[in-house]
């Protein structure tokens, strides 16, 4: 595999390089490109982000790192958004500064990444360009057709991407849902015509490619939720994924014919819910009650749809349960329905949700003893269809972990693809001419939002804070005169560290008496040099308390100069 410093070609290549979503679920960016290598036109397809997690104490979002392009962005014809899930659109406020192109999306995605943008304070700095579903428009080389699928949100598209070279079918997420409550069937007539014309390519999500059989229909699920929310006598909460639109109508319309209004409740409800009514959907429902109202209405007709299903600390549902909301309170015989699945890495902070509730008396309904939940991504059913109708020559599994990109390939072999390729992020695959062959690697970094600043993930703070997190920290700081003696008593402070050890020895004491012992070993006149000393008394602090304790603190000393 040749660096890109060091290949140069002047023919047209078409290339796919991942930069995030591929060896992982979640943060997608996807490029595209076009044209010799010192001539190259790019999109972008996606650009989204994960969340944080106990591994990154104090961030909140975590998404690809764009250097690549951003070194590159005079070439770069625009970001085109498949869907608008989080993991596909969450980063654009965020990264578009750095970028500077031209957005595309349909009317519901180009909804809620506008209110992202406002946010931010960008919303007249962005060309957005809302285009209609099953459009077609060109981006340089670049000739892109949107393809109606389903999933579990609004409008989400397949985008048939045609070059001089060939046409790529990148499928972004979908499943096939035969009855989906919310916007169009899967346009299988148009994908089978794409796959008539030839299809060099397939860039396709590989999230369920373990599971056997089809992901179910949502109507299934609206069913089932009727029969359901009917055998609760008193309050209901409902917890999903607010941006699960087609679930937010199954949840609805199920309370309505139990007779029940519904409440929403957390900030995202109302925002995605606005969105889809702005953009057509959620047209036919009751209209929902405010949490003030909801408090007049009796035990066994309300329904509260929640946020926090994933147990979110600061999500609507870990509110209720801490008695910290201010309207809305869950009691003894109440019921909490958990519509979603567990998404990897939440299970600890689900389970003690879940467990809270189950303490206070409150039943707790979950996938797992009731039918409350499909999956808004394709099984291996469902993949061998769409492999069927699109008859690709080249196999590129997307969108899922390391495992679920190997499996895939190996079931995309056993349908009879000719080539199937397994990436990472950073791999850059030449899909045209030739076979299919990886040429180059780009640099896949990730960002950190802390706060409001991005940093990269390789900066110091978020490790420290792991540090801090797992043995503590101690503050020493001493005052020496100019002679180098000690003025007054070393001040000490411990934070996350125990008071004492199994013995009673307080570990204040023993931070006190190994800086005492080390300025014992240094005599005065080598007392000059600040930092030296700062280090000695370091050392020795942190080799004390790990004797006792078993752990290595962060120490950090002052020293100050009178």
């Amino acid at each position: 595999m040749a660096s890109a410093e060091r290949r140069s070609t002047h023919r047209d290549e078409l290339v796919f390089l991942p930069l995030g979503g591929t060896g992982e679920i979640g943060m997608n960016l996807n490029l595209y490109g076009f044209g010799p290598e010192d001539d190259r036109k790019w999109i972008i397809v996606d650009l989204g982000v994960t969340f944080g997690d106990e591994r990154t104490p104090g961030v909140d979002l975590i998404m690809p790192d764009p250097a690549f392009i951003e070194e590159r962005r005079d070439e770069l014809l625009g970001i085109v958004l498949t869907h608008a899930h989080e993991d596909h659109i969450g980063a654009v406020a965020h990264l578009w500064p750095r970028l500077r192109c031209p957005v595309y999306a349909t009317p519901f995605t180009a909804t809620l990444v506008r209110a992202k943008l406002i946010e931010e304070g960008i919303e007249n700095d962005v060309p957005m360009n809302v285009v209609p579903l099953g459009s077609r428009f060109a981006l340089g080389p670049f000739d892109i057709e949107l393809v109606t699928l389903t999933h579990s949100i609004p409008e989400p598209n397949a985008l048939a991407i045609r070059t001089p070279l060939g046409l790529v079918l990148h499928t972004g997420d979908w499943k096939i849902d035969p009855d989906p409550l919310v916007g169009d069937e899967m346009d299988v007539k148009r994908l089978t015509e794409i796959g008539d014309e030839g299809v060099r390519a397939i860039v396709c999500d590989s999230t369920n490619v373990f599971s056997p059989g089809s992901s179910g229909s949502e109507a299934d699920v609206a069913k089932s939720l009727v029969e359901v929310i009917r055998a609760c006598p008193q309050r209901v909460a409902v917890t999903t994924f607010a941006s699960n639109v087609a679930r937010l109508e199954s949840i609805a319309k199920a309370a309505a014919a139990c007779d029940r209004r519904v409440v929403l409740v957390g900030r995202s409800m109302f925002r995605v819910v606005g969105a889809a009514q702005d953009a057509g959907y959620l047209a036919d429902l009751p209209p929902f009650l405010t949490e003030h109202d909801a408090g007049y209405f009796p035990r066994d007709k309300v329904l509260y749809l929640c946020t926090g299903s994933q147990g979110e600390p600061r999500a609507a549902l870990a509110r209720i349960v801490e008695d910290t909301h201010p309207n809305i309170a869950l009691s003894e015989g109440d019921a909490v329905i958990f519509s979603s699945r567990i998404i990897p890495g939440n299970e600890a902070s689900i389970f003690d949700l879940q467990n809270r509730l189950a303490e206070r008396g409150i039943r707790v309904i979950t996938e797992r003893d009731h039918f409350v939940h499909v999956s808004g991504h394709p099984c291996r059913d469902e993949l061998a269809r769409m492999y069927q109708w699109v008859r690709p020559q080249v196999a590129v599994p997307v969108h899922g972990e390391a495992r679920h990109i190997a499996e895939h390939a190996v079931l995309a072999r056993e349908l009879q693809v000719p080539e199937a390729v397994v990436l990472r992020n950073g791999l850059m695959l030449r899909l045209a001419p030739g076979p299919a062959e990886v040429i180059d690697e780009a640099p896949a970094g990730r960002l950190y939002l802390d706060g409001d600043v991005l940093i990269d993930a390789h900066e110091g703070a978020v490790q420290e804070r792991r540090k801090l997190a797992f043995a503590g920290a101690v503050f020493v700081s001493l005052v020496l005169d100019r002679d180098g003696k000690v003025r007054g008593d070393p001040q000490v402070r411990l934070m996350g560290l125990p008071e004492e050890d199994g013995h009673g020895v307080s570990f204040e004491d023993c931070a006190l008496d190994a800086i005492d012992a080390a300025l014992d070993r240094l005599p005065p006149k080598r007392r000059g040099d600040d930092d030296a000393v700062a280090e000695l008394l370091r050392r020795a602090v942190r080799g004390a308390l790990r004797r006792e304790w078993g752990k290595k603190a962060q120490v950090e000393v002052a020293v100050i100069r009178i």
